[in-house]
């Protein structure tokens, strides 16, 4: 049975098509992707991400027990910051990928991938067992909605006193929302700017409904995962269970530049991540263009003169370049002739450096 977010009944008055994802009731899409898509790229999405884990590590020494649980070097972490990292196992195997929020000396929050979070929370309570720090999944009490695209700081502003120009990428900063307190963060998964608001479940509808009031004169259009999916593609981001996993280290992704060897003490995963991280990747991950109509998909193998060389492992109808794209695994001397074998169809692909698109500053 899958969970409702705190949303649901918003969705379906909308007319959301609803799905299964990581066991939560998730919009697919409320009428035309391609139209979410767009709205996110020219003026503004808003996105129902309550799937998300939030954990909260807290003590006086819980920066330092996210020092040994994470390969990131949090406890170098300001006040108000947050930062892009991983969870991994002895072997170095991605867990997870994470967004950690410094909210006080003694406080962060560790912000999982739906499914996830069950898992990050055990293995962070046991890797802090021997630290004066408690860890807390606090997933159940958090709705989390995001505004992202060109416009929304704009719309944002009608809403809220909150420095939102003075708040860099990758911060966070308490503030009130409509009038209900919730925490203002900067990262976003689009490739465009936005914020993200964590907030109490109950206010989640009130300040959906206001935000989609502030937001009607921009062009401000409710998007479902279909969206997000092809938006985060084209910024050329990876998800968890396609680019990223416990096959899979963060130097095998292209994302060894997380791993901090210069952090005090140990941390899980070090040696087998210590043993690797000159090795030349068999394989990397890379952009493909189509160069005809039909779209590479996840686990369509990847072929150089009629040679498997890699596998598929995102692929969508890009919006923005007009083409078929993907990301893919492949031999890390393939470069020309490539294909993707699309149902015994050798489609054709250029490979090109990600992201597939850059917002303009």
């Amino acid at each position: 049975m899958s969970r409702p977010t705190p949303l649901r009944d918003v969705h379906e008055s909308l007319g959301a098509t609803l799905t299964d994802f990581a066991g939560w009731l998730m919009p697919l899409r409320y009428g035309s992707e391609s139209a979410e898509h767009k709205a996110v790229r020219e003026a503004a999405g808003l996105f129902d991400l309550s799937h998300m884990g939030e954990i909260f590590v807290t003590g006086p020494q819980a920066a330092e027990a996210l020092d040994y649980a994470l390969v990131g070097h949090l406890s170098a972490l300001a006040t108000g910051r947050a930062r892009y990292t991983m969870i991994v196992d002895e072997r170095g195997g991605v867990l997870d990928d994470l967004i950690v929020y410094r909210l006080g000396d003694e406080e962060f929050m560790v912000v999982a991938n739906a499914s996830n979070y069950q898992k990050v929370a055990q293995e962070l309570q046991e890797r802090a067992k021997t630290y004066d720090a408690a860890v807390e999944d606090r997933s159940d009490r958090y709705a989390l909605i995001a505004v992202q695209g060109p416009r929304a700081q704009e719309i944002l502003a009608t809403l809220t006193d909150a420095d939102l120009a003075g708040l860099k990428y990758y911060a966070g900063l308490p503030g009130l929302v409509d009038g209900r307190e919730a925490l203002i963060a900067r990262t976003g998964y689009t490739g465009e700017d936005g914020f993200e608001l964590f907030v109490a479940n109950q206010d989640a509808v009130p300040l959906w409904n206001a935000l989609t009031a502030a937001g009607e004169p921009y062009g401000l259009a409710p998007a479902g995962l279909s969206a997000r999916d092809t938006l985060r593609l084209e910024a050329g981001m990876p998800l968890y269970g396609n680019e990223l996993g416990a096959e899979l280290t963060p130097f095998d992704a292209g994302l060894g530049r997380v791993v901090k060897f210069d952090k005090p003490g140990d941390f899980v995963g070090r040696a087998a991540l210590e043993a690797v991280k000159d090795d030349q990747p068999g394989r990397r991950l890379v952009g493909l263009v189509a160069r005809g109509r039909r779209v590479p998909r996840h686990g369509y193998p990847v072929t150089q003169d009629g040679a498997v060389v890699g596998e598929v492992t995102s692929g969508a109808p890009s919006q923005t370049l007009g083409k078929p794209i993907a990301m893919a695994y492949v031999d890390t001397g393939a470069s020309e002739g490539l294909a993707v074998d699309i149902r015994g169809s050798q489609e054709p692909v250029d490979l090109v450096e990600l992201p597939f698109y850059r917002r303009k500053k």
